[in-house]
């Protein structure tokens, strides 16, 4: 998987929480995509830079962790 970590100040990403998470902390992420990549980071301290993915290889560990969990 080619990832690398980098802010990104000039993006306006719409970050997303899975609805299983719950306001009470805990070990959560936030997603975004954006043209060809999907963005994730920490949802506890969002001004740390976060990781961005190519869709391919996100879509690849969604498939991986879907079959290892469902």
């Amino acid at each position: 998987m080619n990832a690398r970590y980098r802010a990104l100040p000039d993006l306006n990403l719409a970050w997303h929480k899975s609805s299983y998470s719950s306001e009470e902390g805990g070990a959560c992420v936030e997603v975004a995509t954006f043209p060809y990549t999907v963005h994730v980071r920490d949802s506890k301290d969002t001004n740390r830079p976060g990781l961005a993915v190519g869709s391919e290889a996100w879509a690849a560990f969604v498939g991986f962790t879907a079959d290892r969990i469902g």
